[in-house]
């Protein structure tokens, strides 16, 4: 059975610095990149508590909209949330230091020997962790929903259009988000 941590255990962080944004999300940014969104998730809900389950997915679905990595975009409304312009300029600039400076290095080592076999599966070897952890994120994310019986008909509206019918993104979210949000809204009333 999964186990999903209870974020009711203590009170949540209401303020934060542009310091301890900067920090929070660099080691972020240090935990992995190219899909730190469940390192993100772990140190913004569970660690920090600085969100609860259900702000971290809504800020998530929010960020899926806007252009550019969702990372970038989470640090961003976290940041300005806290903290303003500055924490939002605090939080991207944490998120991008390290990962910037790694990519340039991985650069120039790859230039350098990405020809040879065992460092191209290591590189495979990578990319399947990786798709484990936004598997077991994906879990994590949907656990908060389970009760809503119209959050998981859309979810599986979406899972079904994607995997099944194999439509393009742009026609899913066109055709899921105004219902959803009407179905949303009529729930809350």
């Amino acid at each position: 059975m999964l186990q999903v941590p209870s974020s009711e255990a203590a009170p949540l962080k209401l303020r934060v610095g542009c310091l301890e944004l900067f920090t929070a999300f660099c080691s972020v940014g240090l935990s992995g990149f190219g899909g730190v969104l469940p390192w993100a998730r772990r140190m913004l809900v569970e660690q920090r508590r600085w969100l609860t389950d259900e702000e971290f997915t809504n800020i998530v679905s929010l960020c899926q909209f806007l252009p550019g990595p969702n990372i970038t975009s989470v640090s961003i409304c976290v940041g300005a949330r806290f903290a303003g312009l500055r924490g939002a300029i605090a939080a991207v600039s944490g998120i991008l230091f390290v990962p910037v400076i790694i990519v340039i290095l991985l650069a120039m080592l790859y230039d350098a020997y990405g020809h040879i076999g065992p460092v191209q599966d290591a590189f495979r070897g990578v990319s399947s962790a990786a798709a484990g952890l936004i598997v077991a994120m994906a879990i994590k994310m949907a656990y908060p929903l389970h009760r809503s019986i119209h959050a998981m008909v859309f979810m599986a509206c979406a899972i079904a259009a994607v995997l099944v019918l194999k439509l393009p993104l742009i026609w899913i979210l066109l055709t899921l988000v105004p219902p959803s949000i009407a179905a949303s809204w009529i729930m809350r009333r």
